[in-house]
């Protein structure tokens, strides 16, 4: 007997004996349930190896013909989901309700290796086929399920981890399921809130496509739920009749399905109309305002509007040119997921949606945030961009909220706005939201609730009405995670998180380096064929923001004539760890004289000392420094300033 029959022998020994022994044996829970089912119900022999069944081609396309309106909705969400696990050996997967792959996002090389047992369109994931297995054993549970290695039923699966999670129609019917899996050891409670949230995208988009003509109620029992993945959604037809709930609102409501609210009035529910509501939200510039439930024990926060084939002419036509206007020269050249972010973006920030973008050192988030807001209902309002990190932390506060004449030492006589005044009207961009300190979080949270702005010195508040988009290249669920970033901002913030892809991965990477070669030159682009092949095979750790710089330099040094090897000598030489496609690039520090510092007490002394010696070892290359540290660029600058390092920057 080889390893492989040994190895299968003792798995199928184990499955076989918690079956006859129960919970004796020491297993319980879905998994052990699920062995059950497999041996008593399904007849199914864990010792065997069965081939996957796979359904012809013509069977596969009418199942997805009939859920066409599910895999539209799934089909971007599982693409940034993909994104958010960045694992190669990952697969994100959507089957049908009788556990039938439909749609399925991986790598190529990983696709081709787990075909074979079965993870492809069209194969069939039935816990009754398959035996345990996330896909099939969550249709049976109609429950998240996370199935590990040797949960399996058959061992030629136990090599791989799935976590699924149910996707419900808008009549509250599991419709499909949501399958994250993987060969890596994933952590598997991170992965399934992951699909949570990502289904419960998906059961939002079916209620929007479902109803189109209806109002949209989002309500929560917290302002600042509004708007984000937790809220209560409902779809109420125009007579006041509920047509469709999402699954927070029945759980808000403390109802058990669909069929149980949908049909009633809303005055059923709430202690209000849908044309009270609607002119209360009017009066509030579309701020969720305050209702109750029909016996007054609950307090809710409620957002409506009418839908945009009932709005007036003018709004329709910014709402249509919010959702279809794709200023392509200011984002994107044609790649296909950047384009279908800015589509989503655009969607979203019609319905007042707070954007999260993330994604790496210099991939164009304040690019895309301007074309976002020059195709919103805003556009003719102002778009204020606020680096977070860059502003020294004393100073955050006033920029960002303003101050009164004499606030402190060193202010302007008159006052000044903060920013978030300025963007009154308009779009506030929040560049590098991970630097915010703790206790500004707080405050830019009140802020956010309550729409109100207190100027440091003052103490009048004053109404302001934005748009909110936020960046960062960081993880702020990690960041949350270590304590580092409030969980409440963090939801207020991402109503949508969308993953920009960097520049290495962008199909539009050609067209777009013609492109800026043509700005930089002021004339047709002009590159001989080594210096493209070069230029094309880069990894570009500084992004597009590189890119540019790059060429500017290289359309000096060309001189008018074509851009060739030796104009591009900046790109010949990078230290090797530069060149890995997941180190996000940061400028080089040039070391500058270091004179003896002044006024640094004992312990900015020895930090001081540490930090040249970081610098030292890794050849004052910010980029391995900042990664060392684990903060930003800005970051590290605002602390060799303050421990007196003088340094020049190299772009």
């Amino acid at each position: 007997m080889d390893h492989a029959e040994l190895v299968s022998g003792r798995h199928s020994e184990r499955v076989l004996d918690v079956v006859r022994r129960g919970t004796r044996a020491g297993l319980q829970g879905p998994v052990a349930d699920s062995w059950m089912r497999c041996v008593n119900d399904h007849r199914l022999d864990p010792e065997s190896a069965p081939h996957p069944l796979m359904l012809d081609q013509a069977a596969v396309e009418a199942r997805r013909v009939r859920l066409a309106a599910v895999i539209d909705s799934a089909r971007h969400e599982m693409s940034t989901l993909y994104q958010q696990l960045a694992d190669t050996e990952t697969a994100v997967v959507i089957t049908d309700g009788e556990g039938v792959i439909l749609h399925l996002v991986s790598s190529p090389e990983f696709a081709r290796e787990i075909e074979p047992v079965g993870l492809a369109v069209g194969a069939v994931w039935s816990e009754a086929v398959a035996g345990t297995n996330g896909m099939g054993t969550c249709l049976a549970m109609a429950e998240p399920v996370a199935v590990r290695r040797e949960d399996h039923f058959f061992t030629r699966f136990t090599s791989l981890t799935c976590s699924a999670v149910p996707v419900h129609d808008p009549e509250g019917n599991v419709i499909a399921v949501l399958d994250v899996t993987s060969r890596s050891a994933l952590q598997q409670q991170h992965v399934l809130v992951l699909l949570g949230m990502t289904a419960r995208m998906i059961e939002n988009r079916l209620i929007d496509r479902q109803f189109p003509d209806s109002h949209q109620l989002h309500f929560h029992s917290r302002p600042e739920f509004v708007h984000t993945l937790h809220e209560g959604r409902l779809a109420v037809h125009a007579d006041g009749r509920i047509v469709a709930a999402n699954r927070s609102a029945l759980f808000q409501l403390g109802m058990e399905s669909p069929r149980v609210l949908c049909g009633r009035g809303l005055d059923e529910v709430f202690q209000t109309t849908l044309e009270d509501l609607l002119e209360r939200c009017s009066a509030a510039s579309y701020h969720p305002v305050v209702t109750y439930r029909v016996n007054g024990a609950h307090r809710f926060f409620a957002l409506t509007r009418r839908p945009p084939t009932k709005a007036s002419s003018s709004d329709a036509r910014k709402l249509i040119s919010a959702q279809t206007s794709l200023p392509r020269d200011a984002a994107s050249q044609g790649d296909p997921l950047l384009d279908s972010h800015m589509r989503t973006a655009c969607r979203v920030v019609a319905r007042g949606t707070p954007v999260l973008l993330r994604g790496e050192t210099g991939s164009g988030k304040e690019v895309f945030a301007r074309a976002v807001h020059a195709a919103s209902p805003r556009s003719e309002g102002t778009f204020v961009a606020v680096n977070c990190a860059s502003i020294p932390e004393s100073l955050i506060e006033a920029e960002l909220f303003g101050y009164r004449a004499g606030a402190f030492t060193g202010a302007q006589r008159s006052g000044r706005r903060g920013k978030v005044l300025q963007a009154d009207g308009g779009t506030l961009f929040l560049d590098e939201i991970g630097d915010m300190p703790l206790d500004l979080q707080a405050r830019l949270l009140r802020v956010l609730d309550e729409r109100r702005v207190t100027p440091l010195g003052s103490e009048e508040t004053q109404a302001v009405d934005f748009q909110l988009l936020s960046a960062s290249h960081r993880n702020l669920l990690e960041l949350v995670e270590e304590g580092r970033f409030r969980e409440d901002l963090y939801y207020r913030l991402a109503g949508i998180e969308l993953h920009l892809p960097p520049l290495r991965d962008r199909a539009d990477k050609q067209e777009l380096i013609l492109r800026v070669l043509q700005e930089e030159n002021k004339a047709p682009a002009q590159l001989t064929a080594r210096a493209e092949r070069l230029l094309m095979n880069h990894p570009w750790p500084g992004n597009v923001r590189q890119l540019r710089h790059v060429l500017r330099a290289a359309v000096a040094l060309a001189d008018g004539e074509r851009v060739d090897l030796e104009h591009l000598s900046m790109l010949r030489y990078e230290p090797a760890q530069r060149q890995s496609a997941h180190v996000m690039s940061l400028p080089v520090l040039l070391p500058a004289p270091v004179p003896e510092p002044s006024g640094l007490n004992l312990v900015q002394t020895h930090e001081r000392q540490v930090l040249l010696q970081l610098l030292e070892q890794h050849r004052w290359n910010v980029s391995n420094v900042a990664k060392a540290l684990d903060v930003s660029r800005n970051t590290l600058y605002r602390k060799l300033h303050k421990l007196q390092i003088p340094v020049s920057q190299h772009d």
